[in-house]
């Protein structure tokens, strides 16, 4: 009869430990998506310096290449509205990568906050489990006891 009890009283602790398991392993993979987020962010600010080089290096060029052709840069106004337009796109470019990391982490965040809130429900649902189980276990060995 105490047997009963004692088996009772075991899986309810293995009820606990594989709640507590659950939450740790959400944590943990709580922590793995904020980690990717930072390294999203990362990336995101190395696409938009990469794009500025990348425009600074083509503006170079090409003020070079009007020079070149007997154009003046700050008078003419044709060299001055593809200059302007080049700015433009370069700046519409790095606003694009910014409001797309920006996306993403606001994701990350929230799929970082929905794994957290798993492995809470997961530890009370094991300890409501392990709760009930003991109840049961009580009960049949009062059933048997009498």
């Amino acid at each position: 009869m105490a047997l009963q009890l004692i088996a009772a009283g075991i899986s309810a602790i293995g009820q606990v430990a594989a709640g507590q398991a659950e939450k740790e392993a959400a944590d943990l993979d709580a922590f793995q998506i904020r980690t990717d987020k930072v390294m999203n962010k990362t990336q995101a600010l190395q696409m938009s310096r990469a794009r500025r080089e990348e425009y600074d290096s083509a503006t170079a060029a090409n003020i070079g290449a009007f020079y070149a052709a007997g154009r003046d840069v700050d008078s003419d106004r044709s060299v001055q509205a593809f200059l302007k337009k080049q700015k433009e796109v370069a700046g519409e470019d790095i606003g694009r990568i910014a409001m797309q990391e920006s996306m993403q982490g606001i994701k990350a965040e929230l799929a970082a906050m929905a794994e957290r809130r798993r492995g809470r429900n997961a530890l009370t649902a094991s300890l409501f489990s392990a709760a009930g189980t003991m109840a049961e276990g009580i009960h049949r060995y009062s059933s048997t006891k009498t």
